[in-house]
């Protein structure tokens, strides 16, 4: 079954290579989305894809790149759109 989810991270996230981590991540679970940092200091990633690999992409985001401190996450689930095709990084 195909699920989308919105997750904002917050901690040590952002200048330590999580969003180019994350790209990496989502690429190699096959699932499509983005990743992008917000003025406020967190990041925030759009995933879409099968509802378990989903959960363990979401559960792998809590350990982030060895220079993040991942302390909170909130998770939204979304309606899947099926627009977006690949994992990118959002500017």
């Amino acid at each position: 079954m195909r699920s989308a989810y919105r997750v904002f991270l917050s901690g040590v996230v952002q200048g330590v290579g999580f969003r180019s981590w994350t790209k990496n991540l989502g690429e190699s679970y096959g699932l499509s989305g983005w990743v992008r940092n917000l003025p406020d200091g967190r990041v925030e990633v759009f995933v879409e894809g099968d509802e378990e690999v989903v959960a363990q992409f979401i559960w792998k985001l809590w350990e982030g790149p060895r220079s993040a401190r991942v302390d909170r996450m909130e998770i939204l689930k979304e309606v899947p759109t099926h627009e977006e095709k690949g994992f990118y990084i959002k500017y």
